[in-house]
């Protein structure tokens, strides 16, 4: 059975705290939905914030809905160059003992003394795709992409639930090494 999964590329982004959205923006504010993402209730925002890093800023970085519990930017390894920060390769929020960065919106800055990571390469499975696909939580997984400079990626984490839908998440340094885009499929080989 060929176990086809669809591309989902994540640029730079972040995730905010309810707390550091009204620092950002104002008190009481509420992020604004700009369109809907792969991921059932998460969303591109309106909003967008700097970011600043010892050698580099990054202006109008898009901001993931909805809220969450902690601020968590994730960026490409390239980017992490760029703005001379060294976060570690991490699953989606595990940010102890992460980079800290400062964050510039509208109404104010909000330095982070830990939150950004290089997301490790995953896969969403909606419980039914897990088991049609013989596929666990947390299990490492190789993926064969096919793209003009198609290649094989290894450590792939498969992270399942109910709420999620079938998808692999790469950032853009893994994206463009391949040749891929959004909506290209991938193939688990393992």
């Amino acid at each position: 059975m060929s176990k086809q999964v669809p591309i989902g590329v994540s640029a730079r982004h972040i995730h905010l705290s309810q707390e550091h959205v009204h620092q950002l923006f104002g008190a009481g504010y509420e992020l604004t939905e700009m369109k809907p993402l792969s991921q059932p209730g998460q969303y591109a925002a309106n909003e967008t914030v700097a970011v600043v890093g010892p050698k580099g800023t990054f202006g109008k970085v898009r901001i993931l809905g909805p809220v969450r519990k902690r601020t968590q930017l994730e960026v490409s390894r390239t980017d992490a160059f760029a703005l001379g920060v060294n976060p570690p390769v991490r699953e989606s929020g595990d940010i102890a003992g992460s980079a800290g960065i400062m964050l510039q919106g509208p109404a104010g800055e909000v330095v982070i003394q830990e939150g950004v990571i290089v997301a490790a390469r995953h896969i969403h499975f909606h419980t039914s795709d897990a088991e049609r696909f013989g596929i666990v939580d947390k299990q490492q997984l190789k993926v064969r992409v096919g793209g003009e400079r198609g290649l094989v990626f290894e450590h792939v984490i498969a992270r399942v639930s109910p709420d999620f839908a079938l998808d692999m998440h790469i950032d853009t340094d893994e994206a463009n090494a391949a040749g891929v885009k959004n909506g290209e499929m991938a193939e688990i080989v393992e």
